[in-house]
């Protein structure tokens, strides 16, 4: 018998197969269903041969605060309520965190059942760095709001990570282009199921593919970090440190090389010396 509680419980995003055991045993027992759609969860749990005899409530951004506080009364009348999205990770890019913040406030037990989260799972298929990302959720439609968002992260040193729909797939790819220039991208679509299907390259090359092949089925847009400056050799910096050593003191022209190229102190140092030995 399951403790009264939260349990934030993941779902397939297309695979039925990729339902943990865990996750299946907890929805089988559990007495409450939150979800965003009760039509979509309950033909997932049909398929998954799960009873619909339970009590399912609509959990959606816009009811979010009004029934978080109903659903923990329910968990502390001794229900176990398990909290679903329509596919993949609850909270990620869906409603939820109101109501954990609000269950640890309460002392409400919550636990998380992991599984498939789309925003991993593109990831691990891209090919793109994966030591740091960031989840920047769905891009924005408006053509103004898009290009903020993209200008504010152009700049952050980790893969970013976004989901877009099939019709405005080619917009957000354009304007990408346009803020991130030819960096090193994917798409991602349909993952698990059938037709999944990965498209790496530079953003005129995903442009051109989607151009020719209609976007269907739900996206992921990854785009990676930007390429670090590549470091100037000694001899690359020869003529500017010549330059600095005829209008200043060698040790504040090796001072400027160095904290404007990142260089080693005492190899510019030695290589000052040579020049000044020079002049």
């Amino acid at each position: 018998m399951l403790r009264n509680g939260l349990y934030i419980i993941a779902t397939p995003i297309g695979n039925l197969q990729d339902i943990s055991a865990r996750g299946l045993d907890i929805l089988r027992q559990a007495e409450i269903v939150a979800c965003e759609d009760s039509r979509v969860t309950k033909k997932l749990f049909s398929l998954l041969g799960i009873s619909l005899n339970k009590k399912f409530i609509a959990y959606e951004d816009h009811q979010e605060e009004s029934r978080a506080q109903m659903l923990i009364d329910l968990i502390s009348e001794g229900n176990a309520v398990a909290l679903v999205s329509d596919a993949g990770s609850p909270l990620i890019s869906d409603p939820g965190y109101k109501l954990v913040r609000l269950c640890r406030r309460q002392n409400i037990y919550v636990t998380a059942v992991p599984g498939a989260c789309a925003v991993i799972t593109a990831l691990q298929l891209s090919g793109l760095p994966s030591n740091r990302f960031m989840f920047a959720g769905f891009i924005p439609n408006k053509d103004k709001a898009k290009r903020d968002l993209f200008n504010e992260l152009a700049a952050l040193n980790s893969t970013l990570i976004f989901y877009e729909t099939a019709p405005r797939l080619l917009n957000s790819l354009q304007t990408a282009a346009e803020i991130f220039n030819e960096r090193e991208a994917a798409v991602v679509r349909e993952m698990t199921k059938m037709y999944e299907e990965t498209v790496c390259g530079k953003f005129s090359e995903l442009i051109e593919y989607f151009s020719t092949n209609e976007p269907r089925g739900e996206f992921v847009l990854l785009i990676a970090p930007p390429t670090a400056p590549q470091q100037p050799s000694l001899t690359d910096i020869k003529p500017q440190l010549r330059q600095l050593l005829l209008q200043t003191s060698l040790k504040s022209a090796v001072k400027e090389i160095c904290e404007q190229h990142n260089l080693n102190k005492n190899d510019v140092y030695a290589l000052a010396l040579e020049l000044k030995n020079e002049l």
